[in-house]
């Protein structure tokens, strides 16, 4: 018995904001050179009133286009975003989308390794005899962290929610995935006001980082520099033992899906896995960072673009934490 990826759905807001947008905020800066080198052109924000959990809901309904509700036994949410401090989100989540009560459902916080560690959980689940069918979702509303005059970050991040089938199978379709957690590195990527060890600051100082970004502590910060040196350093040598874990070398892998980050990071790993662009997948111009949700996009897109065949496909996540995650797993035919 085994598990596989049956299908896929995914949710953008309906507000797109381009870099011809940011432009207009920032006239000083050249969009034109950001989206030639970080690749992304266009991201998608969330309306003042619209929540994580209302673009899980629409990616969910999606889903349920093409899959029996009631067939759901497990309910997997991965989210910075939650609706309420407590109860969990995937309660909330299982019923508005009017799910059976006797399932389970949890929220798991991750971040850009949140969807490999979600694929990872659902195996687990369906190979312990817990669960036959498993949705996993993942939503994030980053746009609402980001303080107005944060350039970099608003250019990067954008808000999206995927919804996954994660089902029993007789083949053996997803293989062994491998964890890292580093977590001295928690400061950078971090909100650090709203939580229990520091509320809200209702009067909060101005911090100037980087090239001329504005943030507060209510705000999210993150050491760019930080990060792309921790994802250059670990990221290459950890494919390579995820590789080896599951009996294959790089040149075996049909293709390569990492958390989409930026094209400039992606490329770095690329040439340092020495594999060809035909064979790692980048697609993030339309959608930017969304977290969580970028590797489900991702692979959504490639299996639509792609003929029916049974491929390797590496999946790696990686980021806030410091976390990240990765494994191998196979499809055969469009999610």
């Amino acid at each position: 018995m085994g598990a596989t990826i049956s299908a896929i759905e995914y949710h953008f807001p309906e507000r797109a904001y381009t870099n011809d947008d940011l432009g207009l905020e920032f006239p000083d800066y050249d969009f034109q050179r950001f989206e030639e080198k970080v690749g992304i052109r266009v991201r998608y924000l969330a309306g003042p009133n619209e929540t994580a959990l209302d673009l899980a809901i629409a990616a969910c309904e999606k889903l349920f286009a093409r899959v029996e509700r009631d067939s759901i036994d497990y309910v997997l949410y991965c989210t910075q975003s939650p609706e309420y401090i407590l109860p969990t989100t995937a309660c909330i989540l299982q019923d508005k989308l009017g799910l059976r009560k006797n399932i389970g459902a949890f929220d798991f916080n991750l971040g850009c390794s949140g969807y490999t560690y979600g694929v990872s959980f659902a195996k687990g689940l369906i190979e312990t005899g817990q669960a036959a069918n498993v949705l996993l979702v993942t939503a994030e509303t980053y746009s609402k962290f980001l303080h107005p005059l944060d350039r970099s970050n608003r250019s990067i991040f954008g808000d999206a929610a995927s919804a996954t089938l994660i089902q029993r199978s007789e083949q053996e379709s997803i293989g062994k995935f491998l964890f890292g957690t580093d977590g001295s590195g928690y400061d950078k990527l971090i909100i650090r006001n709203g939580g229990a060890r520091n509320p809200v600051d209702f009067h909060p100082e101005m911090i100037v980082y980087g090239t001329e970004n504005t943030y507060t502590h209510n705000d999210l910060y993150m050491n760019g520099p930080a990060i792309l040196d921790f994802t250059n350093h670990k990221i290459p040598g950890f494919i390579q033992e995820v590789l080896a874990a599951n009996g294959i070398e790089s040149g075996q892998a049909d293709q390569f899906i990492l958390h989409q980050a930026n094209a400039f990071m992606l490329n770095f790993i690329r040439k340092r896995l020495k594999v060809d662009s035909d064979h790692f997948y980048i697609n993030l111009a339309d959608g930017g960072n969304t977290v969580s949700s970028t590797i489900p996009i991702a692979l959504k897109d490639y299996s639509q673009n792609n003929q029916n065949k049974l491929e390797n496909i590496l999946l790696v996540g990686f980021g806030v934490g410091l976390s990240w995650c990765g494994g191998l797993i196979s499809i055969d035919q469009k999610l």
